[in-house]
């Protein structure tokens, strides 16, 4: 088994994106709170609660969506045959997730420019800070791939 200090230096990349990920969510929040006045369109109100509405029904949906598609990633990164390495496979895993969890908080983003008000800002933006801290990168993830290629090989 690989010492637990490589094991967490192999997440080190993963980790940036995440740090990235967080960055996009602040920057969103900062932007909307200097630039507040300029980049606002407002749209009529009960257009804005259709899109809201619309949003908030995505985001429902993308949770899970985004958890089941995490699932499978990992499932087909320790089954699938190939030359990856656990690092880069496990990657692409956090990537994809988190990319969707991401969306979340475009959408609070997206519905502040069409002239909502900071309140729907700060629901999309918290809960794609909860979906990112679900999607984070785990170790005991990261070494169940490493076991399962590891078994593989032996078993060619």
């Amino acid at each position: 088994m690989m010492a637990s200090k490589q094991l967490k230096s192999d997440l080190t990349v993963h980790w940036v994106i995440v740090a990235a990920m967080l960055a996009l969510l602040i920057s969103y929040n900062v932007i909307c709170q200097l630039m507040a006045g300029d980049i606002q369109v407002y749209l009529e109100q009960q257009q804005r609660v259709l899109i809201r509405t619309i949003l908030y029904a995505i985001a429902i949906i993308l949770f899970p969506l985004a958890n089941l598609i995490r699932y499978i990633f990992i499932r087909l990164n320790q089954t699938m045959p190939g030359s990856n390495s656990a690092k880069n496979r496990y990657l692409i895993t956090i990537v994809v997730s988190l990319c969707f969890i991401e969306t979340v908080g475009l959408f609070g983003f997206i519905m502040f420019i069409l002239g909502d008000d900071y309140n729907t800002l700060y629901i999309f933006s918290v809960m794609a800070l909860l979906g990112v801290y679900m999607h984070r990168p785990k170790l005991e993830e990261y070494n169940q791939i490493i076991e399962a290629l590891r078994v593989n090989k032996l078993n060619l």
